[in-house]
């Protein structure tokens, strides 16, 4: 993380009798910033997400949203500023698309006026005048996602905020993430979807047991767990045996396949030298695809 921090978190646990949700968390997410939180189910995101909004007290330690702690009088202020996509969506199936956000609008304290906007940016400009109980479960995300978008707010918490959603909703969805961070808002995201996350958060946090386990870019995390990387060969027919002994010293961690394909695993240090070698081999091979450790690779290695 770079820039001052809009999010701090020092020390922090919530328990419930014997169970420590959160135990002993460290964090810091910078303003502007689009920072995914993965964990397994029970892991401790959703509480800790509770406690940086300040709807669940803290066991013990500190947090601190815009340099103010959530536990201090002032919060109030600056949870005006938040907005909050829970995992579970719970709306009023009687009132319309508009209707809802009016509602929201007015327990939240803002101008109401601004709802019809917020609806089309979501892609629901369409169904504002139909009733809820009409809406299909990604339109009720969506629906979701703009009350948490009411009021501008300059940090935003969404909880696996995909739920429902089809591709293309997904592809607008992240589209809008990236035009609040352009704006300078802070976004903390969960998601169970990793390799849909993997491309598109800046930094992310792998909790499991309560704990963060690795924090940092994707790439980072990568480097850190020293996955290998995977090659796949594509040969000429019949060079197979050619290719396997010509590869032969190598610092390999595995080779497998056989007729018009091999698949190579090599540390991450002797990338450059396996490619050179297989590249080295053009009257035999007709293709090389790299192949990174994806997010679900790295978040299964620190989350085990």
């Amino acid at each position: 993380m770079t820039g001052e921090a809009m999010i701090s978190v020092r020390g922090v646990t919530r328990h419930y009798g014997t169970i420590h949700a959160v135990d002993g968390v460290d964090l810091d997410i910078g303003r502007g910033e689009l920072f995914g939180l993965i964990g397994h189910n029970g892991a401790g995101k959703s509480t800790l997400f509770k406690m940086m909004l300040g709807l669940v007290p803290v066991t013990s330690g500190d947090i601190l949203i815009d340099g103010v702690p959530v536990r201090g009088s002032d919060f109030r202020r600056v949870r005006r500023g938040i907005g909050y996509l829970p995992e579970n969506v719970v709306l009023y199936d009687n009132l319309t698309g508009l209707e809802t956000l009016v509602f929201f609008a007015r327990l939240k304290g803002v101008p109401a006026d601004g709802c019809a906007a917020v609806l089309a940016r979501v892609g629901l400009a369409h169904a504002a005048n139909r009733r809820v109980v009409e809406y299909s479960k990604g339109m009720r995300q969506r629906l979701g996602f703009a009350q948490a978008l009411l009021g501008k707010p300059r940090l935003l918490f969404l909880d696996e905020p995909t739920t429902g959603l089809d591709p293309e909703a997904i592809r607008s969805f992240y589209a809008i993430l990236r035009e609040l961070r352009s704006e300078g808002v802070t976004v903390v995201i969960t998601s169970h979807i990793l390799a849909e996350i993997q491309e598109r958060v800046d930094r992310l946090a792998i909790m499991a047991a309560g704990k963060v386990r690795a924090r940092g870019t994707v790439q980072q995390l990568r480097e850190d767990m020293a996955l290998p990387l995977t090659l796949r060969v594509v040969l000429r027919p019949g060079v197979a045996d050619t290719v396997r002994a010509a590869l032969q010293g190598l610092p390999l961690a595995g080779i497998s396949g056989s007729g018009e394909e091999l698949v190579l695993t090599c540390p991450r240090t002797a990338k450059l030298q396996v490619l050179d070698a297989v590249s080295a081999l053009r009257n035999e091979v007709l293709d090389i695809h790299v192949r990174e450790p994806s997010l679900e690779d790295v978040f299964f290695g620190f989350a085990d």
